[in-house]
Parts: C-alpha cells; sequence; structure tokens
C-alpha cells in the first residue's frame, strides 16, 4: 500500500499497478479506463439511501438491471420512486431477472407500467428453452441519466436493509461510480436488454456523453456471459490470484471453487501469499452451497490458507483485494454459477485508496467472525463429512 510521503512506495505502487492493468488488459482483452471514481457503500442503511437518491435526481433515463427484487417495504420504496420519475417524462427501464425476481409484489410492477416505465423479465420462464433455463442474469446495475452508475451485490429486498446488526440484516457492499467505468455497466444492461427489447437506445434521449474523469481509479469492467465455454469472470479469477504477491483477501457469498481455483488459491498460499477467504456462517441462506464449499477446506487450509465465518447475520458481499493495489468487486461469487452459468458483472479497480478502505472494512468483518481452526476441522463430524460427500458430486452446479 502507498504510504503518503514515502516516495519509494509510491513509485513501487504505480509500477505494480501498470504491470496489473496490463496482464489483465492482455489476457481478458478489456480496455481499462482512467479517471473513475468508486465509492464503498457497506450495507442497506448506506447503500438504498444513495440510490434512491440517484433515482429521485434523475432527469432523462434510468437503467435498473437486478437478479433479486422480493416483496417487502424495499421494494415497495424502489417500485414508487422509479414510477414517479417515469410519470415526470424520464424515460425508464427495468430488467428483473425471471427467476430471482419471480416473488416480486406484481402489484409493483403493474405500478411502474402504469406509470410509463418499460418493465421486462429476462428469459421467462413459461416459455423458456429448456438449453436456457439454468442460465441467469445475475448482475446489478442502476445507471442514472447516463452519468451515475451503481453495483455489487446487493438485491432489492428487505433482506439487505440496516447495518448486518443480526440476522435480519444482511452484510453487503455497493459501489457508487461515476466515470468512463459507467458506460461498461451501461453495456452490461444493454447486454441482457437486447434479449427482451430490440430496441437498444432512442435518438434524443441516449446521448452517449463523453464521460467526466472525477476520480483516480483506473477501472475495468469485466463482464461474465451465461454461455458454455470457458468465462471471462473465471480467467479474471485465475489471473487475479496468480499475480498477487504479497496477500489475497477474498469475501463472498458463496464459495465453491472448482479444481483449477482451488489449485491456484493453494499455488498462491505455497509461494508465501498471505490469502484469506471470509465466507458466510451459521446464517448462510444456502446451507447446501455451503456444504460444497466445506467439501475444499481441509486441503486449502493444508497448504495456509487462512478462513473465516461471519458471525452475525448472512454474509452476501463479493470483493477480491490483492497486494493493496487492486479490488475486484461486483456480482460475482467465487462459484460455478458465477463462472459458467450466470450473466455477471465486475469491475477490477487499480486504486489503493479504495483497496484500504475494503481492506479496512474487511478486518472489521473478522472482528465479528469465527476463525475455521485447522485441526478442529480435521476433527469434525462424520455427519458433517458425509453430507459434504453428498454434495460433492453436484459442486459444478452450485
Amino acid at each position: 500500500m502507498s504510504v503518503l510521503g514515502d516516495e519509494g512506495s509510491r513509485v513501487s505502487d504505480h509500477d505494480r499497478s501498470q504491470r496489473i492493468r496490463r496482464v489483465l488488459e492482455g489476457v481478458i482483452g478489456v480496455p481499462a479506463t482512467e479517471g473513475n471514481r468508486l465509492e464503498v457503500l457497506r450495507n442497506g442503511d448506506e447503500i438504498f439511501p444513495a440510490m434512491l437518491e440517484a433515482i429521485g435526481g434523475a432527469r432523462q433515463t434510468i437503467d435498473l438491471l437486478t437478479f433479486v427484487y422480493w416483496q417487502g417495504s424495499i421494494g415497495t420504496r424502489f417500485a414508487e420512486a422509479l414510477a414517479d420519475r417515469a410519470r415526470d417524462g424520464v424515460r425508464v427501464r427495468v430488467l428483473l431477472d425471471a427467476w430471482g425476481a419471480h416473488p416480486i409484489d406484481r402489484s409493483l410492477t403493474d405500478l411502474m407500467e402504469e406509470a410509463g416505465a418499460q418493465v421486462l423479465w429476462f428469459r421467462p420462464l413459461r416459455r423458456l428453452e429448456p438449453s436456457k433455463m439454468d442460465h441467469r442474469t445475475h448482475r446489478k446495475v442502476l445507471i442514472v441519466d447516463e452519468a451515475i452508475g451503481f453495483t455489487g451485490g446487493v438485491g432489492i429486498a428487505d433482506e439487505w436493509a440496516g447495518d448486518a446488526r443480526d440476522a435480519s440484516e444482511w452484510r453487503d457492499t455497493h459501489f457508487r461510480v461515476t466515470g468512463p467505468a459507467v458506460d461498461g455497466l451501461r453495456a452490461a444492461f444493454l447486454d441482457n436488454w437486447a434479449e427482451a427489447d430490440p430496441v437498444l437506445f432512442e435518438d434524443g434521449i441516449d446521448r452517449f456523453p463523453e464521460q467526466p474523469q472525477p476520480g483516480t481509479s483506473v477501472v475495468q469492467c469485466v463482464r461474465g456471459a451465461s454461455e458454455a465455454g470457458w468465462a471471462d469472470v473465471s480467467t479474471l479469477f485465475l489471473t487475479l490470484i496468480q499475480l498477487a504477491e504479497r496477500r489475497l483477501r477474498i469475501t463472498t457469498a458463496y464459495f465453491v471453487p472448482d479444481e483449477a481455483l482451488v489449485n491456484r488459491l493453494c499455488d498462491a498460499a505455497d509461494r508465501g501469499v498471505e490469502v484469506e477467504i471470509l465466507l458466510p456462517g451459521p446464517h448462510a441462506d444456502k446451507r447446501f452451497v455451503q456444504l460444497g464449499g466445506e467439501a475444499v477446506y481441509a486441503e486449502l487450509m493444508e497448504h495456509g490458507v487462512r478462513m473465516w465465518n461471519f458471525q452475525p447475520s448472512m454474509l452476501h458481499a463479493k470483493i477480491m483485494t490483492v497486494d493493496g493495489v487492486v479490488a475486484n468487486v461486483g456480482s460475482a461469487n467465487v462459484n460455478s454459477r458465477s463462472t459458467e452459468f450466470d450473466e455477471e458483472v465486475n469491475l477490477v479497480a487499480l486504486d489503493p485508496e479504495l483497496v484500504a478502505v475494503l481492506d479496512q472494512q474487511f478486518d472489521e468483518d473478522l472482528e465479528r467472525s469465527e476463525r475455521i481452526d485447522p485441526s478442529r476441522w480435521e476433527d469434525r463430524s462424520v455427519g458433517q463429512r458425509a453430507l459434504e460427500r453428498v454434495v460433492t458430486p453436484l459442486r459444478g452446479h452450485l
């Protein structure tokens, strides 16, 4: 991490960032953009007011894409805010995943549509081709007036309200983005919107402005596609792990790494990288997915990987930091659903100051977490081991 007043450290960080940037651009083939500003929003108490404020200030366009939109007061507040702007002539487009957002109160979609908003479904279940049934959009993107973007892990539901104080308030991190990276988020929205509506932009409404450069973050926008074959998200994870030299920190809601990822994590630890992984604990919302990850805990810890379970509530954040200089944030988890099956969008930010904030929050989360002790894990019950074996054949679909 750069130290103010320490010129050598600052130069070292710059050289390191440039090397990481060129490797990622060369491997993934997506150019990074300069001059971005990313603001960290932790938990619903910060996330939802920021998103609703941006919606309330919209003057031209609002595009919202989400996997989760469930019943409850948060969903109602968003629907009312979107409907209000649509009534005032703002072009509002809402794209909901037909599986993840299925529990939405249909009166809310009616409210938005009656106000003039376009509400469409990504891959409707009733007419879906069997080959697409298991491939969803897991992206969470909000773009306002082509100038402000939001992305991260949060869904539109009451489960994310509050500040992760207890089991009723999920722990998550979202990001407010300004600068050229907003164009990448819009492209992620349009990439999915195109399946539901062939009209991607409208003359006189969509301006495609030159983006300002309000910050210092160099950002690469990486999209994962729900199709057969190797995905950019998987390539991104493997590349970042290989690039790590000192410290690799991972926070993820669903951790079911494939063999390639497990090997890469073990290799990093073997070469002296401090590998730390923070995972959901007793309030995990999908126990069977948690079991899928637990099947590889022993192997990882044998190589020196340190692991923790977050205790107060469901941990839903998706963050990776590398060597104090790069952060990987967005919608993708470290599991096969994100790397092979679902549409995802991640931002890779070369920004030591941003990474410092995320690492500090990681440390704060560790204070409310329980370390998984390797020796105690080795002595886990016969029943636990049996459940791991039952889930193991399904790991490639979790």
